[in-house]
């Protein structure tokens, strides 16, 4: 085996979770560095599958956690965007830039706010990761984890974490909302009460269970559970901190019994279904976890926040023609969402529908016609169908709202040299590295250009 089929299998074995096969690979000298065509290292793949084991052994031998694919993420930010919490401690420990921040400007905080991780908010949180970033989407960690959120026991929990670490509650997103108007109205009364520094109670039980938690005592803290079982409080409540405690731990099986406990006690109590299917995702059986968002969408249709997290998930295993029938459903209900549009085009994107990406963008732009974002979205998709005149009136509104954006320039120059206009791409790749000096991306466009030049 030559050094390049070494370096192929290395990240092949990484994802399949082969660690005898990563060993001797890394022993023969494979390297960590390489990249497959979709910009992914081993470590990359490793993380996406959430094989704890291999992505220690690699950051070990030299990996960098800070390392981009294609589309822009890092192991690190990786492991943030799915609540891979073991691995997003190993990278941070292992250099991570904890200022970075993925294609649609949000750090790790920012997903895993709005997916309901509270392991790795709170991971992010004790790391230093900053509470009040905004992503290009106009949003905070705080704003997603109340509008994406349900005001559930989770998103309680999450929004205690952000508030108690600084975030701003009067922090306004492009609607000009901020969290407490949008807790407000969705109703969430819990947060509201967070939010405003009023304090939520819990029986003793439970406070010093979720003490123990936030020192990572969780044998403690289920115990304390278990003898408040059947004495105190409300038992929906306690099986749902055993269940998340278990959780914690990786005893899912566990979890999954505590959760279902409560639903023997109360079929309605449909935030249960949402860590029930949460708990079948870590176990890595989605066809489970699809069916318990299911359950709780067949009891609650008019609900979306069930069926928006049903559509990430599909998103997360690649099944992105189900998610663009999830998102028209949503879409359906709350058409006014810019949000629901964007991630509707990046799944038609994803799967090779560049025109409809761009026609699915328009609807979000209708509807918050100032955002860089979109703008830059729509010039992708028009670059990648060839029309690049039209793409670069769309970058160039891009660029007008958001000038500080690095890839917008980058993105500008794949038409021009499309366009065989290559002095002008080399100026304005200058620019760019005159700001953002080592740009990854402008550097790349810089050779190309420089070679395009020779021709």
């Amino acid at each position: 085996m030559n050094a390049e089929a070494m370096n192929d299998e290395l990240i092949l074995a990484c994802d399949r979770g082969d660690l005898a096969a990563v060993e001797q690979l890394l022993e023969r000298g494979a390297d960590v560095h390489h990249k497959d065509s979709q910009g992914r290292t081993a470590l990359m793949a490793a993380t996406q599958k959430n094989h704890v084991s291999l992505a220690k052994k690699l950051i070990e031998a030299g990996s960098d956690v800070n390392a981009r694919d294609i589309t822009m993420l890092t192991p690190y930010l990786c492991a943030g965007a799915n609540g891979f919490h073991e691995i997003l401690r190993l990278t941070i420990h292992g250099g991570a830039d904890i200022t970075s921040v993925n294609r649609f400007g949000g750090t790790t905080l920012l997903p895993s706010s709005e997916k309901g991780y509270l392991r790795t908010v709170q991971i992010c949180l004790e790391a230093g990761v900053a509470v009040n970033h905004v992503n290009n989407l106009g949003w905070s960690a705080l704003l997603e984890a109340v509008i994406l959120g349900n005001g559930g026991r989770l998103y309680s929990d999450i929004i205690q974490l952000l508030v108690e670490a600084g975030a701003d509650v009067h922090l306004k997103d492009r609607d000009g909302k901020s969290s407490l108007q949008h807790a407000v109205e969705m109703k969430q009364h819990k947060v509201i009460k967070i939010l405003n520094k009023q304090g939520v109670s819990f029986p003793g039980s439970i406070q010093r269970a979720k003490e123990l938690a936030r020192e990572e005592k969780y044998e403690e803290a289920i115990s304390i559970i278990d003898n408040a079982l059947g004495e105190e409080g409300n038992p929906a409540d306690l099986y749902y901190y055993k269940g998340y405690f278990s959780g914690a731990l990786g005893r899912y099986d566990e979890a999954l019994a505590a959760y279902h406990q409560a639903l023997s006690l109360d079929p309605g109590d449909l935030d249960f279904y949402f860590y029930t299917a949460n708990a079948y995702r870590m176990m890595k059986r989605p066809e489970e976890a699809i069916a318990e968002y299911d359950k709780a969408i067949e009891r609650k249709p008019e609900e979306t926040f069930y069926r928006y997290h049903k559509s990430n998930y599909l998103r997360e295993l690649g099944r992105h023609e189900e998610a663009v029938i999830v998102m028209d459903l949503l879409l359906a209900q709350q058409p006014w969402r810019y949000d629901f549009s964007f991630h509707k085009a990046n799944s038609l994107r994803s799967l090779g529908k560049h025109q409809e990406a761009a026609d699915a963008i328009d609807h979000a732009i209708t509807h918050d016609r100032t955002n860089a974002l979109y703008h830059y979205h729509k010039g992708q998709s028009l670059n990648l169908l060839g029309n690049y005149e039209a793409a670069m009136e769309q970058i160039d509104q891009a660029i007008e709202y958001g000038p500080d954006h690095a890839d917008y320039y980058c993105e500008k120059v794949c038409s021009l040299l499309e366009l065989k206009r290559t002095e002008e791409a080399m100026a304005l790749i200058e620019r760019v590295l005159t700001v953002h000096p080592n740009h990854g991306r402008a550097e790349g466009l810089k050779e190309k250009a420089t070679a395009a030049a020779r021709k």
